[in-house]
């Protein structure tokens, strides 16, 4: 299998890739997107160097794989005949599984607090539906959100562990940021969410599958990944039946209809390990390959 450079495209859920630096291979570029993604590809594409980008999103920057491709599509047709997009490196789905893995090493009599960066309005919410699952599925009776940056913050969300009953609070980082322990005296850091052996296993399997995908079916990625943020925002909240309509993202149209989402942790819509229903106490082994830990 051909591995290439590879380029980590990074977003608000690592600090724009500042967190990654001692979490992937040296031989991994970081960079931000648009035009630095675009002047990265290029300049390894000049030394005739085949090129994945992976958008290391956790789940929680749809948009970050949506400019990702768009950016790409500014290639020239010699320039992307070797560059593959690949799958991000995260879905919410894996962010549920990463967290209880994270959860079931932190002593029971613990509150948990589920912290990111502050996103979107979109982004934000879900959080919330992801910190429920992990108290569904764990043995932690107190999960609660805090938002960096945003509201409620890492030292409201100790207020409202302490509220309920908590002595102590573990701080759980739904993101590749480790957030500041607000009031050391109540609480404590539970991160990195994963390791470097961790995160190193996922962003080969990524990596792996995106050229087994562009060397068996010709598939760079990208029109998958002009699909990402489709699903995202206020124009696909939507009652019961769903309907059929036209948006225009960056210069593009498309049409298309709505489902649903349900169960315990799994999601149906596009791309590749969003249409299988997977339940969240899988997720943690299925994204490894089997050689690899998350401890």
């Amino acid at each position: 299998m051909r591995r290439g450079t590879v380029v980590a495209v990074c977003g608000h859920e690592s600090d724009g890739g500042h967190a990654l630096r001692d979490l992937v291979d040296p031989r991994v570029s970081c960079v931000s997107g648009g035009r630095e993604l675009l002047r990265r590809v290029r300049a390894s594409r000049s030394r005739g160097e085949d090129v994945c980008v992976v958008p290391m999103t956790l789940g929680r920057d749809p948009e970050l794989v949506a400019d990702a491709a768009r950016t790409l599509l500014g290639l020239t047709r010699k320039e992307r005949a070797g560059t593959v997009l690949a799958e991000p490196f995260g879905t919410t789905g894996h962010l549920v599984g990463w967290l209880r893995a994270a959860a079931s090493r932190a002593p029971e009599d613990r509150a948990l607090l589920v912290t990111a960066p502050s996103g979107d309005p979109f982004v934000d919410a879900d959080l919330f539906r992801t910190a429920r699952l992990v108290r569904q599925y764990g043995r932690h009776g107190i999960v609660e959100v805090a938002l960096t940056g945003g509201d409620p913050d890492p030292a409201e969300g100790v207020r409202r562990c302490r509220a309920l009953g908590a002595e102590r609070v573990v701080l759980l980082p739904a993101a590749w940021t480790v957030p500041r322990v607000p009031d050391p005296g109540y609480c404590e850091p539970g991160g990195p969410l994963l390791t470097a052996p961790a995160t190193a296993g996922v962003l080969d399997a990524r990596v792996g599958d995106a050229w087994h995908r562009y060397d068996r079916h010709g598939d760079d990625g990208l029109p998958r990944g002009l699909t990402a943020a489709h699903d995202h925002g206020h124009s696909h909240s939507h009652g019961p039946g769903g309907h059929d309509h036209d948006h225009d993202h960056g210069g593009h149209s498309h049409s298309h209809g709505h489902g649903h989402s349900h169960g315990h942790g799994h999601s149906h819509g596009h791309g590749h390990g969003a249409a299988t229903p997977v339940h969240a106490a899988s997720l943690v082994s299925s994204v490894l390959p089997s050689s690899r830990s998350l401890r």
